[in-house]
């Protein structure tokens, strides 16, 4: 038995940084996670994976479409499969070491194994009962399981049986819009794959900003990707070798075919086997762990952060959350801003946004002004054949502070993060405005957008 100050179950973006941070302020401090590597869904089976992939299929895109333009010319480039998938294997494995390298650096113990918790200050690790004054719960999320749809991870998958294909099949059926869908479609559709994008809803992305979402669906279907909205999968199973997927639309009944089925339809908190349950732990009605304002859950000593409590399931969001905890649990203040949490697409272009959408201040009744600006009016996009898309800018009509941003673009996951600076510090968009940004970058276009809520932009 070991007596820790911080016991952290999970060791995701999280869980990870949530040690680390824990350690660096002085506290004892263990992670307990069950998978051979550190890193969680997001290094092993998420976010890092699929951006490796991501990466090579647009690389792939790049020598097929736009080299020759360029005056490049390196013959017709051939896919070697088995060689993209080392080299996204290679990616996750320098990754998840660089992470177990940071907690022998900052001597966090790693319990290797499932954490239980079975008492009060107590976690139990196969059979080993390790004490500490808090537990941290950061488990994560799974995938969630649709009804009628037969998960086997070959031919019918999660993103995790679609970042380890065997082959490249010659055709899919994405089931879900969302940015899980999206960016594992993309990836396939670059590499040769017919991908057909089935969605309940009438529009991609949920959530986001919809003059954006429209966008981008364009720009998805002038790269060879097929959608059906508003359409209700009834099941998805085995056929022999392929998948075959039936889905109504109105009252009409559908089927489709397709070497493989991807089942993108969201994530929900992984808590088996946890125990939280079993020590009285209150969870919403959404069957997410209920916290505080300091992430304290209503069982003493026991706090939760990332994707089993509430908020947007973003690696990024719960790593917020792990430093704050941990500052809390050390007697610091922790604190997350909520309404500055970003959100990227990987696909390309690109798509970012953080705050409001134009829809959300519509609903609040909040007087606005809107300043876009399209990257086709950028030298550097259109220099790199990335002139689709644009930045739009939300500001409020009175005090002109920036209230939101929407960007579908080349490296808009970068470029969002001067808004995100900017809304922190209350920045108005004149401010962005009135900021001297290098040229030629894509940035100039941010600052175009700032321009155009103002007296108008200046290369529009």
């Amino acid at each position: 038995m070991s007596d820790y100050d911080v016991i952290i179950i999970g060791s995701g973006p999280g869980g990870y940084v949530c040690a680390i941070r824990c350690a660096q302020l002085g506290l004892k401090t263990a992670c307990v996670e069950g998978r051979e590597t550190l890193g969680g869904t997001c290094l092993n089976i998420g976010c890092i994976p699929s951006k490796a992939l991501l990466h090579a299929s647009h690389s792939y895109h790049e020598a097929t479409h736009n080299f020759t333009k360029m005056g490049i010319n390196a013959g017709a480039p051939k896919i070697d499969f088995k060689q993209m998938q080392a080299y996204k294997d290679d990616v996750i494995g320098q990754n998840t070491k660089g992470i177990e390298f940071l907690f022998k650096k900052n001597k966090v113990d790693w319990i290797k194994g499932w954490g239980s918790i079975t008492g009060a200050g107590e976690v139990t690790v196969d059979g080993t009962v390790h004490k500490a004054k808090n537990i941290v719960i950061a488990s994560g999320s799974e995938p969630s399981a649709l009804k009628g749809v037969e998960v086997d991870e070959k031919t019918i998958v999660t993103s995790t049986g679609a970042l380890a294909l065997g082959k490249i099949p010659k055709s899919m059926i994405v089931i879900g819009a969302g940015v899980i869908g999206l960016e594992m479609g993309s990836v396939y559709a670059r590499l040769g794959t017919e991908v057909t994008v089935v969605e309940y809803l009438d529009h991609v992305t949920p959530g986001a900003d919809k003059e954006v979402g429209k966008a981008f669906q364009r720009l998805l279907k002038k790269q060879g990707l097929k959608f059906i909205m508003g359409a209700a999968v009834q099941s998805a199973k085995k056929v022999k070798t392929k998948a075959e997927l039936v889905y109504k639309k109105g009252d009409k009944e559908e089927t489709l075919s397709a070497d493989v089925v991807l089942v993108a339809t969201g994530r929900k908190p992984f808590m088996d086997g946890l125990g939280f349950d079993a020590m009285g732990g209150a969870l919403t009605d959404r069957g997410q762990i209920n916290v505080d304002a300091n992430w304290r859950t209503n069982v003493d000593g026991i706090f939760a952060i990332g994707d089993v409590i509430a908020g947007p399931m973003l690696a990024h969001k719960a790593e917020d959350e792990g430093m704050a905890v941990a500052e809390v649990i050390a007697g610091k203040h922790g604190h997350v801003n909520y309404g500055v949490i970003p959100g990227v697409i990987y696909t390309s272009p690109e798509v970012a946004s953080v705050g409001a959408t134009e829809e959300q201040l519509k609903e609040q009744g909040v007087d606005y002004k809107v300043g876009k600006f399209s990257f086709m009016g950028n030298g550097r996009a259109k220099a790199v054949f990335m002139g689709d898309g644009f930045v739009k800018l939300l500001a409020d009509a009175r005090t002109d502070q920036i209230l939101g941003c929407h960007l579908i673009g080349p490296a808009a996951g970068d470029l969002i993060h001067e808004i995100c600076v900017a809304m922190e510090f209350g920045a108005s968009a004149q401010d962005v405005a009135m900021t001297c940004h290098a040229h030629p970058t894509f940035s100039e276009a941010v600052r175009e957008a700032a321009l155009a809520c103002g007296d108008g932009a200046i290369h529009a």
